[in-house]
């Protein structure tokens, strides 16, 4: 199944593998298909459109998670809106090939990269699945400038600085809060530099949408576009 699911080309297989993942959560995960089968009356859809979505409030409160499998990382939702949900992780590794096919899908090989982290909020909390991906984009970098750098602007906008009369290749994973504020601070110029901005102002100050949030960041760096990275918990 795992093979299939990284081998998609088209729409065609896609919905093929996804009914078929369908079938598999009715069979082995329980939540689910109490959930599932309920809604669905007992029949099976017939195509990716009529597969019922799992609410999020049973991450909240049940365990979801295939039957007989292990558990071998837990990630955390951020609870700004109350209590956490539980993403049960049995094998980390294909959260890991996820990332890793999807971010060379789009950039390329990591190792041309210098990855930096402004993620001062998920950096200070347990289990975000976010910290881990851009942890391993670091590390399999092996540039000697990739790292968070938390709520370090004049360091990091230096270090862009210095990156940038270098002429090397930069992708910065940013919170939307944390963006505006170097973009505040130290606007810059940037032509080898990609912004990716990771949403998450919930919490923090007033919400902008995100046409707003790009544009302050486009006029600020002087970038043609600001790329996103949206995910969570529950997915």
């Amino acid at each position: 199944m795992q093979e299939k699911i990284f081998s998609i080309e088209d729409d065609s297989q896609f919905e093929e593998v996804a009914l078929e993942v369908f079938d598999y959560q009715i069979a082995h995960n329980k939540i689910y298909a109490q959930y599932a089968t309920k809604l669905l009356k007992g029949e099976r859809p017939c195509n990716i459109y009529e597969i019922p979505f799992l609410p999020i409030s049973f991450f909240k409160s049940e365990q979801v998670i295939c039957q007989k499998r292990a558990v071998e990382k837990i990630f955390l939702s951020s609870g700004t809106t109350g209590l956490q949900s539980k993403h049960l992780i049995s094998d980390i590794s294909i959260y890991e090939k996820s990332y890793i096919k999807s971010f060379e899908l789009f950039y390329g090989n990591v190792t041309q990269y210098c990855i930096l982290s402004l993620l001062p909020n998920y950096r200070e909390r347990e289990g975000s699945s976010l910290i881990y991906m851009v942890d391993d984009l670091i590390s399999k970098s092996k540039h000697a400038k990739s790292g968070f750098y938390l709520n370090n602007y004049k360091q990091l906008a230096e270090t862009i600085k210095d990156l940038e009369n270098s002429g090397q290749k930069t992708i910065i994973f940013g919170v939307s809060f944390a963006l505006l504020d170097l973009a505040k601070k130290f606007p810059q110029k940037l032509k080898n530099t990609i912004i990716i901005e990771t949403g998450g102002t919930k919490g923090g100050r007033k919400e902008l949408i995100k046409e707003e949030l790009h544009e302050s960041l486009k006029s600020a760096f002087h970038l043609e576009r600001i790329h996103s990275e949206y995910g969570m918990t529950e997915l």
